[in-house]
């Protein structure tokens, strides 16, 4: 099994949308046998709660239900169970690394290393917006999860 961890500040926008795509392009794949995936936040405000609102919505728009995702808070043992942990942007590529063992840091990068879009590292944070930050979010996580997929492919499967 090959496990991806995806990861933002709170888990309630960012990651939680970029496991729904992430999650229904695996499973687009018959790979859904092969590939664990989750989300985590890095900050523990909203352990427990579901995906924001306007996240959840821009995903149904899209035909990917979320709902039944729960916030939780990154563990010291993500840092082992899954291979790839991608951060949603450089402040939160900062805080996995410190709290990365050493052995492991390498499975910690940007999300968006595996996006087409060239020159954008940051998928940016649509919590204080309104629902078009929530679509572009999704425009780049479905860049970016296209790109791993063929990576996970290529190199791990």
């Amino acid at each position: 099994m090959v496990g991806v961890l995806f990861v933002c500040l709170g888990n309630i926008c960012r990651s939680p949308m970029a496991e729904g795509v992430f999650r229904h392009a695996v499973d687009q794949a018959g790979l859904d046998d092969r590939v664990t995936i989750d989300s985590a936040g890095t900050g523990p405000w909203h352990v427990g709660k579901p995906p924001d609102e306007r996240g959840r919505a821009t995903m149904a728009r899209n035909g990917i239900d979320i709902s039944g995702q729960r916030a939780r808070q990154v563990a010291p043992d993500d840092f082992t169970a899954f291979r790839y942990i991608l951060a949603m942007d450089r402040d939160n590529l900062d805080t996995l690394h410190r709290a990365a063992p050493k052995t492991h840091r390498d499975r910690v990068r940007l999300f968006l290393d595996f996006a087409a879009n060239d020159g954008v590292t940051d998928v940016p944070d649509p919590y204080y917006g309104g629902p078009e930050g929530f679509e572009a979010v999704y425009a780049l996580v479905e860049d970016a999860a296209a790109g791993l997929l063929r990576q996970i492919r290529k190199n791990d499967l």
